[in-house]
Parts: structure tokens; sequence; C-alpha cells
């Protein structure tokens, strides 16, 4: 089966028709992989990829990898202070380096993740009809969704993946507004996660030469917003990506990745895969750990390939402030007790009433976000500025 391109009554393609058509079918990209098309949607078409350009990374073997910390040793009760010492080194050196490392032996049971897996798995593979009731846009009100694309109408092309979304925290969904076939192990998994985050966040403090509770006592861990996503088989894999090249607004983002692979971050000027490792989860820093560490910890540029095979499965558990009324009265800015003559604040905010919390935006990037966006003053690197949301 060919692929139809929309074209208006001048013969000139239109692609808001596209997007309109492919949004209406509430299918997502499932529905096109179910169709067997042998060449990708226009709408989905990477400039910079169809140029040849931006795709692969080093060779095998030519390329450093993302650091893998052991959390063996510093759960609670379990540590000596010379191995939570080691570790928090570790998770130091990955924080300035990388702002990425895969976590082993990190106390989520492989059982709950393989289940995890099979739950996005389950929901995103039920019939049509049943996955459609939960199709929508609406991320003001509603805290549970499905769709393709957040920013479908927005972005230079659409990334080929179905997402289901869900705000975990600080205020969970009642269970019966979670779909049945994936109700469980979401709330489940939350709890394992919400309490992983909690360590987390011990050994980004003392990374940072801080107590171990100052980073949950400031309410870096309070809110938590899931994604599960499902990345068909591509018949056109060098033309699309799964997900664009894009950094976290989040504080960290707690990631389960299937076996399939594609994954990818900016490390260097180069692409570098971040290889499955069986049992680990993927952790990253998010704009909001470099705003709120004067940039000592470092958000960076991530991005998944699309596959000739599938479907890859992923599910994201971002910790971030999410939803008022907790965070209405909350400004993140540069953490005091890191901040010296020698180590001045990069950025600085409107401390005024009212405001909720920071993100960290790249000019050269877009961000959707809800609410009134209100600049904050920057100094420093002119390639970065501080918004607020009220």
């Amino acid at each position: 089966m060919g692929t139809v391109v929309r074209l208006n009554s001048d013969g000139v393609y239109d692609r808001r028709a596209e997007l309109k058509s492919f949004d209406d079918s509430k299918a997502g990209v499932k529905g096109l992989a179910d169709a067997k098309l042998t060449h990708i949607p226009r709408i989905f078409v990477q400039r910079q990829l169809e140029l040849g350009h931006d795709r692969a990374s080093e060779p095998l073997g030519s390329s450093p990898s993302v650091p893998v910390v052991d959390f063996g040793g510093v759960g609670r009760n379990r540590s000596s202070p010379g191995e939570r010492k080691q570790t928090v080194d570790v998770v130091r050196e990955a924080c300035e380096r990388w702002g990425f490392f895969q976590a082993v032996n990190h106390g989520v049971p492989a059982a709950l993740m393989e289940e995890m897996v099979g739950g996005v798995r389950r929901f995103h593979e039920q019939d049509l009809e049943a996955k459609r009731e939960w199709y929508s846009r609406d991320y003001g009100s509603r805290k549970v969704l499905y769709n393709s694309n957040f920013d479908l109408y927005g972005a230079p092309a659409a990334n080929w993946r179905d997402s289901l979304t869900c705000v975990l925290a600080p205020r969970c969904p009642d269970p019966q507004e979670l779909p049945a076939v994936c109700r469980n192990v979401i709330i489940e998994y939350k709890d394992s996660i919400q309490e992983l985050a909690d360590t987390i966040f011990e050994l980004l403090s003392e990374a940072l030469g801080l107590d171990p509770s100052y980073l949950k006592n400031i309410h870096c861990g309070e809110g938590l917003f899931f994604i599960g996503h499902y990345y068909p088989a591509c018949p056109e894999p060098d033309l699309t990506l799964g997900t664009s090249d894009h950094t976290d607004s989040s504080f960290i983002t707690i990631l389960l990745q299937d076996e399939i692979g594609g994954l990818q971050v900016r490390h260097q000027n180069q692409w570098i895969d971040v290889a499955p490792i069986p049992g680990a989860l993927v952790i990253n820093l998010g704009d909001m750990m470099q705003l709120i560490s004067n940039d000592k910890f470092i958000s960076v540029s991530h991005r998944v390939l699309a596959k000739n095979i599938g479907p890859r499965i992923s599910v994201a558990c971002f910790m971030r402030q999410h939803l008022p009324p907790e965070n209405t009265s909350r400004l993140y800015g540069p953490i005091k007790e890191l901040l010296s003559e020698e180590n001045p604040p990069i950025y600085r905010g409107n401390y005024g009433e009212g405001l909720s919390h920071s993100l960290l935006c790249k000019r050269t990037r877009r961000r959707i976000c809800t609410g009134t966006f209100q600049a904050m003053n920057y100094v420093g690197h002119a390639s970065l500025m501080i918004f607020t949301i009220e």
C-alpha cells in the first residue's frame, strides 16, 4: 500500500490537511504500520535525514559509552560509607560530563519492569475502538490520555511513535481513571519509581556537596509524569525519527527501555548509542537540574532512531513540578549553597509572588508548555533563557 499525498485545490501539497486526517483517525502511527505502508507519509519526513545528514552514531568500538552506576550498595541500611562515597563520585562525574547514566541493581524488580513494558504494549495493541476513548490533546484537564505526537501541529516533522501519558503525582488519578489493561502495573511501578527517585535525589544532593535530603526537601521529586511510548516498525527508518533531538524539562527522567534500542545521547558533538542493558534503567538529568545546579550538572540532547523492527517500547518517568496548587508559589533558581564570588549565579529570576516553576529553554528549541510565560532575566550565555510558568 502506497502513501496518499493530500493536495489542495491548486494541486499544492496540503500538510495541514494530512496532519488533520492523521489526527482525526485516532489510530496513531500503529494504524499506519498495521496498514502495511511501504512509504511513510510526508508529515513524518525529517528534512535533515532526507538529505542524508545527522543519522548515524560513531562506529561501534570507536566511541565512549554511557556510564553505568551500580546502586547495589546505596540502598537504605545497606551501604558502608566507603561504598556510598564511591557511588556518589561516579554519579557526580556522570552528571558533570554526560548528564546520563545507566543504573543497575537499583531495586526495581525485573519482573515488574517486564510487566510494565507488557502493560504499555497491551494498551497500544488493544482494539482500536477501545483505545480511541483515551485519545485527546487536552493536557490541561485530563490526567490520562493517548495520542501520537503531543506537538503534531507545531513540529517541523512528526515522529514515528504513539504515547500513553499519565500524571501520577503529586495527586495520582483514581484507579478507575487509568486504562484497565495496564492499571495495576502502572500503580505498582509508580511506587517503585518514586522510591528509586528518592535514592537518586539523595545521591545527587551529596554529589553537589549538600545534605542528602536537600533536593527532596525542595520538592524535586514531588511530581511524576509518566509516558508509555510505542514505536512501531518503520518502512523507511532513514527518513524519520522515533523522537526528535530534545532535552527534558524535568529534574530527572527515569527511563525503562526494551531490548530493541535506538536511544542516542549527544556527547562531545557525536551521537552515542545508549545500548540496552538487561535490568538497567536509564537516568538522565533535565533542564531543571541544570538550572538549580548552576550548570554544574548538565541536561543534554537525546533522541530515538526509527527502526525497521519493532515495536520498541519505553516507559519514561519525568520527576518534575507539574500541577497547581502544590507549585503555585514556587520559584526555582540556582541553589544558594552552590554560589560564591568564584561561582556566581548564571541565572537570576523575578522572585515575585504567584510564580510556579522555572524551565530552562534552549532558544534553538521549541517547547510546548501550558500556561502563561513570564520572562526572567538571564545572565551569561546568550544561547539560554529562563522562563516561568504561572
